[in-house]
């Protein structure tokens, strides 16, 4: 493949896309359409290696960096490096931070930025991001604040940021009043899922990923649930037609919601099924490591089927149906499988909600379902049926 030097990604989509074949080491694009900020989401095998060719312009003369975390930085942080500095770039500095939630801190924004200030960073300078969600989400945000933006990739080591927190722009950190609340819509100019980190993602990582990928099915398309139901053995084995299916689907699902509301206005919140009492989960767990951010949003969306058939909008089969696929893959259903990470009532739960960034004039904006892959998003909640769908997960 010879490496594309057009300045917009849609031209190197074309390029990719007439190289594509039936073969399982094909590469997958996906393509994130927001006019002159449009950039690509690459699938295959074996893409860190030859990084330079998927870039959306040569890197010639550039200075590269690399933000990575303790975890991953071995082996596939120093894969990209390797591959970096034998392409045209000026120069690759790398900079590994400690593995964990915590790290989506201050100090870590303090520590990344000042990085990038003391070792010549400049605004055609690329930062890349090889990690998980914490690493992608920090180095989008440094990105987004350095030089007031400097272009940025992000490398996704695992199925959740392949899937969901690598695609559409969001980045931030958190702080003690909440996950998420500081950050940017800042967009990568390419995502690179490679298949290859995902052999080394430890088997608890790999479920708590799959909470991203079966959402999609669950906020808006049941056909896609139903595929996933029905191939869900075929993706825990790792099997490459499936994982790249199921990888691809999710973020195209994620491209077009993105596209349409890059701003989450409107469409993009439903994207947030099961994440608003998730994310009270998490930080009632003080984020440390106790429970992953998956696995919350597992409960969180069992417990957002439960308000929904609480409040007659669907049915109990419906949840029914969602717990049974969830407790088939091994993630977590309820509050009181992982009770003993957690720190508060469910009275203190609900109030680390009304603390989410998605609250409207006082008012709690819940995605709540009408049956599986119907989501729509509800502000007119009784808080009393929220605390009763906590209190009856305990």
């Amino acid at each position: 493949m010879h490496k594309s030097t057009s300045k917009h990604a849609s031209t190197q989509k074309e390029g990719l896309e007439s190289a594509m074949n039936e073969t399982l080491n094909a590469v997958k694009a996906v393509n994130v359409g927001l006019g002159n900020r449009s950039y690509d989401i690459l699938i295959g095998r074996d893409l860190i290696a030859d990084i330079e060719n998927y870039m959306p312009y040569d890197l010639d003369g550039r200075s590269v960096f690399i933000l990575t975390d303790e975890n991953v930085q071995e082996q596939h942080a120093h894969k990209l490096m390797n591959a970096l500095e034998t392409g045209a770039a000026a120069s690759v500095q790398l900079l590994s931070l400690p593995a964990g939630e915590k790290t989506k801190s201050w100090p870590f924004v303090q520590q990344a930025t000042e990085w990038l200030l003391e070792n010549g960073v400049n605004r055609q300078s690329v930062l890349f991001a090889v990690g998980g969600g914490v690493i992608g989400d920090l180095a989008g945000f440094v990105a987004s604040i350095t030089l007031r933006g400097i272009d940025f990739v992000q490398v996704p080591t695992t199925l959740l940021a392949q899937v969901d927190s690598s695609v559409g722009g969001k980045t931030g950190i958190d702080t003690a009043q909440g996950k998420n609340l500081v950050g940017a819509f800042y967009q990568p100019v390419l995502v690179l899922c490679d298949f290859d980190v995902l052999e080394s993602l430890p088997d608890r990582e790999f479920r708590a990923g799959y909470a991203e990928v079966v959402k999609y099915g669950l906020l808006g398309d049941q056909e896609f649930y139903a595929w996933l139901d029905d191939h869900k053995e075929a993706l825990f084995r790792k099997e490459e037609e499936a994982l790249a299916h199921a990888i691809a689907a999710s973020c195209q699902k994620k491209a077009d919601i993105v596209k349409a509301d890059e701003k989450e206005g409107g469409v993009r919140a439903l994207l947030n099924l099961g994440h608003t009492f998730g994310h009270a989960l998490e930080l009632s767990a003080g984020f440390d490591g106790g429970l992953l951010h998956g696995e919350a949003v597992a409960i969180g969306t069992v417990l957002a089927f439960r308000l929904s058939a609480c409040m007659g909008c669907c049915d109990d089969s419906d949840v029914a149906f969602v717990v049974k696929h969830l407790d088939a893959v091994g993630l977590p259903t309820s509050i009181k499988q992982v009770a003993d990470h957690l720190h508060h009532t469910p009275q203190e739960i609900v109030d680390f909600m009304r603390k989410d960034k998605k609250v409207y004039k006082g008012q709690l904006t819940f995605v709540l379902v009408r049956g599986i892959g119907a989501a729509y998003t509800e502000r007119d909640v009784d808080i009393d049926d929220v605390i009763a769908v906590v209190a009856e997960s305990y």
